[in-house]
């Protein structure tokens, strides 16, 4: 069984359909990459996956569960955490109350200093700052913050959209290191990316949504390495 299955989805903004009929699965440990130009309907997909845009059709398994029509709190209740585009962190909070409200979700309240411990672990920078508001944080101090409170509620799958938005090349590769690490350590990755080099680089399969439509799909490798992909998306 598939950690997450997507069959035929479709999600319409009044009268304009952003997605049509949409298939995909993650399987558990993967890194999975949906790569495409704006507009193509990678953020609608993160965003229904996660409840925050109920589909017209199609249904959306996670761990055997049916949560087509499930609230978002509850979907983070279950083990997913989105990291939204934009970070938005909190501006006017702490880091360290940014980081509370990742865990409101947890029954397990005796195991929060824990998670902070490994939160803390993974973004030092985090430490430093733990006292420090939000939005005076660097751009990639505040992406890692966002990547930080989603680890907080301990998902079994992370969705990530554009976590390299708007950084330098240096803190790209940081953060898609971290993201690699976050894998490694046990956490799903679903990654929307508009940097699909090195979304395909890290992840282990990949596909391409056009216009609201899976256009290709196939192993990341094999998708760098094609010549239509490299063309259209890796400006080779």
């Amino acid at each position: 069984m598939s950690l997450l299955e997507v069959k035929d989805l479709e999600v319409y903004y009044g009268v304009i359909q952003a997605l049509k009929g949409i298939s995909f699965h993650v399987e558990r440990g993967e890194i999975v990459a949906l790569i495409g130009a704006n507009g193509a309907g990678k953020t609608t997909t993160l965003h229904t996956l996660s409840g925050l845009i109920k589909p017209k059709a199609g249904t959306i398994t996670y761990q055997g569960q049916d949560i087509t029509k499930t609230p978002g709190y509850k979907i983070v209740g279950m083990g997913m955490a989105q990291v939204p585009e934009g970070r938005r962190v909190f501006p006017d909070l702490s880091v360290m109350d940014n980081l509370k409200l990742g865990a409101y979700t947890r029954k397990d309240k005796a195991e929060f200093a824990d998670t902070v411990k490994l939160v803390f672990t993974r973004f030092p920078r985090l430490q430093e700052r733990k006292n420090q508001m939000a939005g005076t944080l660097s751009g990639g101090e505040q992406q890692m913050l966002a990547m930080g409170r989603a680890l907080m509620s301990h998902p079994s799958l992370i969705l990530m959209d554009e976590p390299s938005m708007g950084l330098s090349p240096l803190l790209v590769n940081e953060i898609f290191d971290i993201i690699e690490q976050i894998n490694k350590d046990g956490t799903t990755v679903l990654l929307v990316e508009q940097n699909a080099k090195k979304a395909l680089t890290i992840a282990n399969r990949a596909y391409v949504l056009e216009t609201g439509k899976i256009v290709m799909e196939g192993k990341a490798e094999d998708l760098l390495n094609n010549r239509e992909i490299q063309k259209a998306y890796l400006g080779e």
